[in-house]
């Protein structure tokens, strides 16, 4: 959908020309190195509207930069580090104020000492038009540029605390996304969709239409620009397969009949807001709306990826551990795919030879032999591997995290190049109860307990 590109390049043509109208407004200042400007932001002569041009002309010189030259602008940037002399005398105040008062007073000094005036200097891209998402967008590329630049990572982290304080859940509006919404949301949808690729225009209205149902979180400084969305399907039980969901040939249904919210897809669409989580708000929030839309609604779960099952897999299998396979499962995989060169296959080998065949699932004696056992070592994944109390796989700790619990596993839920590549074509299903939403979340937060139905954690278990 070439579209996507041309509109986000027209958006930033507008906006370049905007803060190029307001930098023609700073007169006498051409020349001078991106330092002295950005000093001369700092001092803030002439007034608000100065103050303001000034800072778009920052950022229009920050866009016209190419890679190195923006790496070069944020170390300049950086370097406007808090006084050190201003700091020992703030912190000599402290240590040498009398009684309470005194060293509350003292401690106030030392807290505005240590603030850099980097801190101010971002604060003002704020008042330029677009300013929130420069910033948004600052923050990604610093992420991947700083390395072990210590001047660089101090300025993220300054950037980052802004961002958490500006984007704090508190301002942020939730919206549903419709066939009806304006085109450029629509053509953003396309670009930030990260779990399912959208196709299609007659894609994308298929997961927009009836049956369907699609929120984001919008910051009011970022109108047009979505945080984060959920794509939901309104159907009848849990689902199994992401391909039969996505169906653009499956027949409407009547949402009024759905007893089950599917929530399929949930893509974060600002890299530079990383770490500042709103998708357990998000669920949360879109729970309570569909309940008070749709009364007959019993059921909200997902249907999720397991991104890194299959490295796990492939690992654990190369390592074959002695309680990972039964004799029964040895046995059998071996039969089903025998060694090549005539040798008594090890149940691992043969396992890892299965996976690796091209649509193995679509072949009934290969599945028959290698769905249970790659169903069991899944949910012993889900539910045993990590560290730190930490579910290993980021999917699973972001649901567990939110407070859901693994629900189902689907074998063949996901035969895309991607869903074989990545879990050998399993899917989960994670499950909102709203009145356990809370219990389970503190489980996992507090102990690192993973809650799962009867079934899965009977398999995780083992063979044993």
């Amino acid at each position: 959908m070439s579209e996507t590109a041309g509109l986000l390049d027209r958006a930033l043509s507008r906006i370049s020309a905007v803060w190029r109208d307001m930098a023609s407004g700073v007169a006498g200042e051409e020349d001078q190195t991106l330092e002295a400007q950005m000093r001369a932001c700092l001092n803030g002569r002439g007034g608000e509207v100065s103050a303001r041009n000034r800072a778009a002309k920052l950022a229009q010189a920050y866009q016209g930069l190419d890679e190195a030259g923006r790496i070069e602008f944020l170390r300049v940037l950086a370097g406007f580090d808090a006084d050190q002399e201003a700091v020992a005398k703030a912190y000599k105040g402290v240590t040498a104020a009398g009684d309470a008062m005194a060293r509350a007073s003292a401690t106030a000094g030392l807290r505005r000492a240590l603030e850099p005036p980097r801190v101010k200097l971002l604060t003002q891209f704020t008042t330029i038009p677009d300013g929130q998402k420069f910033l948004v967008d600052l923050r990604a590329f610093l992420m991947r540029h700083r390395g072990t630049d210590k001047l660089l990572a101090a300025l993220e982290s300054d950037l980052r605390g802004l961002l958490a304080a500006w984007f704090d859940i508190g301002f942020l509006e939730m919206h549903r996304i419709d066939w009806n919404s304006p085109a450029a949301l629509l053509e953003r949808l396309v670009e930030y969709e990260a779990v399912h690729a959208i196709a299609s225009w007659r894609d994308l209205k298929n997961r927009l239409d009836s049956d369907r149902r699609c929120y984001a979180f919008f910051h009011p400084r970022m109108p047009g620009e979505p945080l984060i969305f959920v794509e939901v399907a309104l159907v009848r039980g849990l689902s199994d397969s992401v391909q039969r969901l996505l169906d653009e040939d499956a027949p409407l249904q009547d949402a009024a009949h759905a007893d089950t919210a599917i929530f399929y897809s949930i893509s974060n669409c600002q890299p530079g807001l990383a770490g500042i989580s709103f998708g357990n708000f998000l669920i949360k929030r879109v729970v309570g709306e569909l309940s008070a839309e749709f009364r007959n609604l019993k059921t909200f779960a997902t249907l999720s990826p397991i991104p890194g099952f299959r490295r796990w897999l492939d690992a654990t299998l190369k390592a074959a551990p002695h309680d990972l396979l039964s004799p029964e499962e040895t046995a059998s995989l071996g039969s089903a795919f025998p060694s090549p060169t005539g040798a008594t296959p090890s149940g691992a080998a043969s396992l890892a030879g299965i996976v690796a065949t091209k649509a193995w699932w679509t072949q009934v004696g290969l599945r028959k032999t290698a769905e249970p056992v790659l169903v069991r070592l899944c949910a012993r994944y889900l539910l045993q591997e990590g560290e730190n109390k930490r579910a290993r796989d980021p999917v699973a700790h972001f649901h567990l995290s939110n407070g859901a619990r693994v629900e189902r596993l689907n074998m063949a839920a996901d035969t895309s190049d991607k869903g074989a590549k990545e879990s050998a074509t399993l899917m989960v299903n994670y499950l909102y109860d709203p009145a356990k939403i809370e219990d389970w979340h503190e489980d996992y937060a507090g102990e690192g307990k993973r809650n799962a139905s009867t079934v899965v954690r009977k398999l995780a278990r083992g063979w044993g």
